[in-house]
């Protein structure tokens, strides 16, 4: 029988969290599977988080101390879990950033910006630069490293979540950077839909009145988890994982796609508007 790798509850906060976890459900004499009834939650999940890869949600945490009898520890110290940011990203984009890689679905729908997963280094830069106007190179350089890293997703030797993107037409036609670092931009993006690692859609601006017209949205799916909703403003950032709630954003969702355009109409304005930048002219607007 192969011997159980040890945690080294040293390494971090999640991972002296996710040890003491696994003493006490041990202890107690209790299978993950054992553990886990009446609660919405898979095996590998819960191994995630004894390993320290995921944090504890807070209602994960008050099953721990119900079926544990441990007076409230783990619903005590899951938030000082969740406040062990990673570098290079805003405290309250953590639990994205945890979720992702475990998601076998993302969508989202981006009215403002390119999203980060899609972002080149000079657009990165640029919107770092936007908001944070006054700081230290160092700074920004750490954020667009850490933004460039999240893009690891696409990679080959990951298993990609299907990703699902719908632009509006103006990220395509009012450039954020010079031609030639926009035709970069769209070049990434046209990249990785022919690699088959993700699929976009164009949504027109002819299309005025449209669902999610008020903000930002990603939806992400998991096989052992409930789903998550996560929308954006300047400075803060709202993850919501009611269940009846993220239906709702789901339905909303599908109907903005259902009036983007097609992913292969979308892919061919996107190639041409690149070309355009290249040769030092001014896309054109849909019809």
């Amino acid at each position: 029988m192969a011997r159980r790798k040890d945690i080294d509850g040293s390494m971090s906060v999640p991972t002296f969290y996710g040890k003491e976890l696994r003493w006490k459900r041990e202890a107690a004499g209790m299978s993950l599977e054992a553990f886990l009834e009446g609660s919405f939650y898979g095996k590998t999940y819960l191994s995630d988080i004894e390993r320290g890869e995921r944090r504890m949600p807070i209602d994960l945490a008050r099953h721990a101390d119900r079926v544990l009898n441990t007076d409230g520890f783990f619903e005590r110290h899951c938030e000082d879990v969740r406040k062990a940011r990673r570098a290079g990203h805003a405290a309250y984009f953590e639990r994205v950033l945890e979720a992702e890689k475990h998601a076998t679905a993302i969508e989202e729908w981006c009215p403002m910006l390119f999203p980060g997963l899609l972002q080149t280094p000079a657009y990165a830069r640029a919107v770092v630069l936007a908001g944070l106007p006054l700081s230290a190179n160092a700074e920004v350089e750490q954020k667009v490293s850490a933004r460039m890293a999240r893009a690891d997703l696409f990679e080959a030797d990951h298993r990609t979540p299907e990703y699902w993107v719908i632009l509006h037409e103006s990220l395509i036609l009012d450039p954020l950077l010079a031609a030639r670092d926009m035709a970069e931009q769209l070049d990434r993006v046209v990249e990785l839909v022919e690699r088959r690692r993700i699929v976009s859609q164009v949504l027109p601006r002819k299309c005025v009145a449209h669902p999610f017209m008020t903000g930002s949205a990603m939806i992400m799916t998991f096989p052992d988890a409930p789903p998550l909703f996560y929308t954006e403003a300047l400075h803060s950032g709202d993850t919501i994982d009611d269940i009846a709630l993220v239906q709702e954003y789901r339905r909303s969702y599908d109907r903005l796609r259902a009036v983007a355009l097609s992913p292969e109409a979308s892919l061919a304005m996107i190639k041409t508007s690149a070309e355009d930048y290249r040769n030092g002219k001014q896309p054109g607007r849909l019809e």
